[in-house]
């Protein structure tokens, strides 16, 4: 156990972000997602919902700033998105302040992206389209 970091960021979580570069990319998954179908670095984060995740990780986490840092699947023809499940995940990101922008991805190109992948985090979320790409950004020099 480390002081300062959430017990839901497991040891292997915190290896692969620690190993991440800037640009690379993390999926946390639903447990829906096909993950390991798709890449090969899953971290399983089995039963913890995705926005708790997302909450445990950002703090440790920089976003990139120089391209969009936040991409979830847009629904296929004929299904509709739950606004809860962006807005869970907006308010672990962000709090109660407005955030960036969440792009989306068409189902098919959101597969090709988590395939270049650095990592596929599966987790417990159950929610339908309750996948989400983060995209690292250079983190700030400490003094």
């Amino acid at each position: 156990m480390l002081k300062g970091i959430s017990p839901l960021v497991s040891p292997e979580l915190l290896k692969v972000i620690a190993e991440m570069g800037h640009g690379d990319e993390l999926l946390i998954a639903d447990a829906h997602f096909p993950g390991h179908a798709l890449s090969n670095h899953v971290v399983r984060a089995d039963g913890v919902p995705a926005d708790q995740l997302l909450k445990a990780i950002i703090p440790l986490f920089e976003l990139d700033a120089y391209s969009p840092p936040l991409i979830m699947m847009s629904p296929t023809d004929g299904d509709e998105l739950d606004p809860d499940v962006e807005r869970r995940y907006r308010k672990a990101l962000f709090g109660d302040e407005a955030g960036l922008d969440i792009c989306r991805a068409e189902r098919f190109a959101f597969y090709e992206r988590a395939q270049k992948a650095f990592a596929v985090v599966m987790s417990g979320e159950v929610a339908k389209y309750g996948n989400i790409i983060l995209k690292k950004g250079v983190t700030p020099v400490y003094k």
